[in-house]
């Protein structure tokens, strides 16, 4: 489900979807969830897209094609083809009632539904064998969160044998899950589907001018008392060669802010977001840029990224990164400075410029001398600035590198 607005990312969404909003330097936010089915030996994914796709599209091209060698082994786009109507996608179940032939075509055993929009690393084979060994019709995957934080996300209540029997959105209040005091069940928006069950639920669901025609608010609350309904507990997945400092890591980058924290997340000597695992590498699309490289050492002109993330093709030449993401080909200039900060790809920091707490997107040229995150009453002037004071720059126009 890769077809959501991301409006709670703009500015970085306002040319793309936010499946495509660049993530960890080289990467695109929807390569957890690919790279989770991938490692999860699911093969056979279709990806539906809807909202400035132009982007989502032309890196599954350049990253996630298998060569059509083996028939059930593809990743597809599928734009909203309003087979049903003249309309978008009105919900995440009619996303899918406007593509059962997909299934149909297919005549699978299981129906795996997973959002495109999170970042996290799950081995789906555990949520699997959970779901055939309960016998359920629907299984929804979920991780404890504090009661407070309840209103934040959709609440799945459930018994001590883990089977749902309540699911609202965004609750006011809720009871505590069994046995963890302090602690609800939050849903990760990903479900697996028995086909029929799947597919008698979202004609039906079709034909309700009440409903909001979403898997959260309408049609899983409905078939909680007709079919086995049960909750995977997402803290019992478990990657193979991961420590314990890695286990279970997920988060809705829906917000800047959050979108950011989870950047920084990668930065540490043991991050809690370990994407170094050879077990469970975390594809993307490959281009050819060259290793990255720092020059100069000078007193006062040191290419240097200290606690930092840099991507191929980087120049650090005579500035100083610190506590920050880099992505690829970025330029950062003799005397300059970055520190706690996301730049993305082919970005450009003019010499002797400072930059602090800043998100910047693609092709952005920072001038010389700029100050980015130390006046924040002067960038909220020219830029955006989020209540946490992080500073975000849209994207730029393509332009020629400065060249050493």
């Amino acid at each position: 489900m890769a077809g959501g607005q991301g409006t709670r990312l703009h500015p970085l969404t306002r040319d793309r979807a936010k499946p495509a909003v660049p993530f960890g330097g080289k990467y695109r936010i929807i390569d957890f969830v690919l790279s989770n089915l991938i490692n999860s030996r699911i093969y056979a994914i279709y990806v539906l897209v809807q909202w400035r796709s132009q982007s989502l599209i032309e890196h599954l091209k350049d990253g996630w094609q298998f060569g059509g060698v083996l028939p059930d082994h593809f990743v597809t786009p599928v734009p909203a083809q309003m087979r049903m109507g003249e309309t978008w996608y009105q919900g995440t179940a009619d996303a899918i009632f406007q593509n059962l032939n997909l299934i149909e075509d297919s005549q699978p055993d299981l129906v795996a539904v997973f959002g495109a929009d999170h970042v996290y690393r799950m081995d789906i084979g555990q949520m699997i064998d959970f779901h055939v060994e309960r016998k359920s019709a629907i299984t929804v995957a979920a991780i404890p969160v504090p009661v407070e934080e309840c209103q934040q996300f959709g609440i799945v209540e459930v018994d001590s044998g883990l089977r749902v029997t309540g699911f609202d959105e965004k609750p006011e209040r809720t009871r505590e899950m069994p046995g963890a005091p302090g602690m609800c069940l939050a849903s990760m928006g990903n479900y697996l589907f028995d086909p029929g069950v799947l597919r008698t639920a979202v004609i039906e669901d079709s034909q309700s001018d009440r409903s909001n025609h979403d898997f959260g608010r309408d049609l899983i609350p409905d078939l909680i008392n007709r079919v086995p309904v049960y909750a995977y507990n997402f803290m019992t997945n478990r990657i193979r060669g991961d420590s314990e400092d890695n286990l279970s890591y997920w988060r809705d980058v829906g917000t800047l802010d959050a979108y950011f924290e989870s950047n920084m997340d990668l930065r540490d000597a043991r991050p809690r977001l370990n994407l170094y695992n050879p077990h469970w590498p975390l594809r993307t699309a490959y281009y050819d840029q060259p290793a990255a490289k720092f020059v100069f050492n000078e007193n006062g002109r040191r290419g240097m990224a200290l606690h930092s993330v840099v991507s191929e093709g980087c120049i650090v030449s005579g500035g100083r990164v610190q506590n920050s993401v880099l992505g690829r080909s970025v330029f950062v200039h003799s005397y300059s400075q970055v520190e706690d900060s996301v730049i993305m790809d082919y970005a450009e920091i003019g010499r002797h410029a400072r930059i602090r707490r800043a998100i910047i997107d693609k092709n952005v040229y920072v001038p010389e001398g700029e100050e980015i995150g130390y006046d924040l009453d002067r960038d909220r002037e020219r830029f955006y600035v989020t209540d946490s004071g992080i500073v975000v720059i849209p994207k730029g126009p393509k332009r020629e590198r400065t060249m050493l």
